[in-house]
């Protein structure tokens, strides 16, 4: 694809500051750019993106001089992801069912679905409109998943799991898994079965291999608009709120209760049977062990709000000195006890 600086700048709403006949044929970013390329800078990277090879550059609109040929716009990300999706076209996959697919003949697909190569889907299954699902995908009996889904290679979607529209679910993820429940009697641990469900609403995207378990009774749920990293668990009966991001290696534990627009970071974590509230974040490697308060920002284990953490971080590391010092105290106090 080619397009003139001065068509993109059309597209995005935004100025241009060089009206010369620029071609661009390519976005990437500031490290990787080349001459027939265009990519973004926001501070402290203006600099660097003005010595790059770009032959142009997305910058904030309250940028007043810039050394490169650049479009001005409100938010160069946005912009930015604007353009990799019109360079970067989708994959085009006829619809239709494969061969090699095996279809029940009671599941129901809606119009233009694509089902590939070696998927299975079971009994009852209701596939909307325009959805994908990627070989070697299982769809289990009664599941239900809405339209305009994209479903990647080796997904389970167990018995009775809802899915909604516009979800995309990477590779390897487990979708209604067993819950870890069992009673242990005699000593020996006995299962509880669990018989509830996993409901994903619209707009959610599961990480590749991460596992969001079925509930005990009732319903493990992820409201719409969250986004769940790789290698994520969210245990049996968690209910997660509205444009939530879950960070690679997130574990949460069952019957957690997460409000709306939380963050859990890398390597986090989540005691069970918490209430947790809205705008929430929680920092890399922290585990909430109570109920945390809406709008708090905490920090690590156990979590305790971030300012608190940080000065005791500071105070870990004075340590070695305060130890150093409280011996030579003692040294001191016992010559003078000795005279």
């Amino acid at each position: 694809m080619k397009k003139t600086l001065v068509e993109i700048a059309a597209l995005l709403n935004g100025t241009v500051t060089d009206t010369t006949c620029i071609e661009i044929t390519g976005v990437t970013n500031i490290d990787d750019a080349g001459p027939g390329d265009i990519t973004f800078a926001v501070p402290p990277h203006l600099d660097k993106a003005g010595k790059c090879a770009a032959a142009a550059v997305i910058i904030p609109d309250t940028v007043e001089s810039f050394s490169k040929p650049a479009i001005r716009v409100a938010n160069p990300r946005v912009a930015f992801t604007t353009l990799l999706s019109l360079f970067t076209p989708k994959p085009d996959i006829p619809p239709g069912v494969h061969p090699a697919a095996v279809v029940h003949a009671t599941a129901t697909l809606g119009a233009n679905v694509a089902v590939m190569a070696n998927v299975v889907i079971d009994a009852h299954a209701v596939i909307g409109d325009n959805t994908i699902v990627y070989p070697h995908t299982y769809i289990g009996r009664d599941v239900t998943i809405g339209k305009d889904t994209l479903i990647y290679p080796n997904v389970t979607i167990r018995e009775d799991c809802q899915v909604g529209s516009r979800v995309i679910i990477q590779s390897g993820a487990v979708i209604g898994s067993d819950g870890f429940g069992f009673v242990t009697i005699g000593g020996r641990h006995q299962k509880v079965p669990q018989v509830g469900n996993v409901i994903i609403e619209d707009d959610v995207e599961v990480g590749a291999n991460s596992c969001l378990d079925r509930a005990t009774t009732g319903s493990t749920i992820v409201k719409q608009g969250t986004k769940i990293d790789n290698l994520v668990h969210l245990a049996h009966n968690v209910v997660v709120g509205e444009n939530c991001y879950f960070v690679a290696q997130t574990g949460i534990a069952g019957s957690t209760k997460i409000g709306n627009n939380v963050t859990f970071a890398g390597q986090s974590g989540c005691n069970g049977h918490l209430t947790i509230g809205d705008n929430c974040v929680f920092a890399a490697r922290s585990a909430p062990i109570n109920d945390i308060p809406a709008n708090s920002f905490y920090a690590g284990f156990p979590a305790r709000p971030h300012k608190q953490w940080l000065r005791a971080e500071a105070a870990m590391g004075r340590l070695p000195d305060l130890i150093k010092k409280i011996r030579e105290l003692e040294q001191r106090l016992g010559e003078l006890e000795k005279e």
